[in-house]
């Protein structure tokens, strides 16, 4: 069993008195799939923003293990550009890339937090600066030859179709350089073949070694996917186990699944 590079340990958020989560415990190993799910209102998005310091939690811990490092850091407090520095990134439910940009342009954007050159690169554009700008094109390209867009590269990202969207989405995320990806509800509003087209690509990252925890209310995709599988509701843990663990849970699939669930 691989050491966890993510550690939730009696994560706690108020929303004066409303307790949106609740001692919520989790871990993600490293090159796992570990799918989240529950009910809308579950707190799985209130987690997420908690994991990426959009929300600053009222107790528990976040601790991000490096793969291979015996050293761990806290995220707790931390603003949403350095937990992307240590090495986390994320989608978002409802899609937010830079319309007005191109497709290359919003992966490139995703890049910014592993340049070296600032202000004064920018503005003298000396031969290091100008080096740096090829490899994040060159980098960008490559990742978007992953997910299929390569050749929509020049295209503005709101000519896109929204399941390209998506994809695009996932791509900025994995310009960051992250070795734990968060990926909210990716599969929200797509269509079946859009949902195989995310199920394939989602594997092939996973292949190369990238440990992913997603949100999901597609069933027959994260049983599809997942190694392990984490149930909330309310704002607690209720279920955690694999696939055919939590397929078998009686309170589970009456919740969550629904009675004659087939995944």
């Amino acid at each position: 069993m691989n050491s966890p590079i993510l550690k939730i340990s009696g994560l706690t958020m108020d929303f004066g008195g409303i307790r949106a989560l609740n001692r919520l415990e989790l871990d993600v190993n490293s090159g796992e799939i570990v799918a989240l799910i529950g009910p809308n209102g579950a707190g799985k998005t209130t987690f997420f923003n908690c994991l990426t310091g959009i929300y600053l939690p009222t107790a528990g811990e976040i601790l991000l293990t490096p793969p291979g490092s015996s050293k761990s850091v806290s995220l707790k407090g931390l603003k949403p550009n350095q937990v992307t520095e240590k090495g986390l990134a994320r989608t978002f439910q409802n899609i937010r890339l830079f319309s007005q940009m191109t497709v290359l342009e919003n992966v490139m954007i995703g890049r910014h937090c592993r340049t070296k050159a600032f202000i004064l690169g920018a503005i003298f554009r000396n031969a290091a600066t100008r080096n740096e700008e090829k490899q994040i094109v060159a980098k960008s390209y490559e990742i978007l030859e992953k997910v299929g867009l390569a050749h929509q590269a020049n295209e503005f990202a709101k000519n896109l179709s929204y399941g390209a969207q998506r994809r695009l989405e996932i791509a900025r995320a994995l310009a960051t350089e992250p070795f734990l990806l968060l990926l909210d509800e990716p599969a929200a509003g797509m269509n079946p073949q859009e949902t195989l087209e995310l199920d394939r690509l989602i594997r092939e990252i996973s292949a190369d070694g990238q440990s992913i925890l997603l949100i999901e209310h597609d069933m027959k995709l994260v049983m599809s996917l997942s190694d392990r599988i984490f149930v909330m509701d309310y704002g607690k843990k209720i279920a955690h186990g694999k696939p055919a663990e939590i397929r078998s849970n009686p309170a589970v699939i009456k919740a969550y699944l629904g009675e004659d669930v087939d995944a």
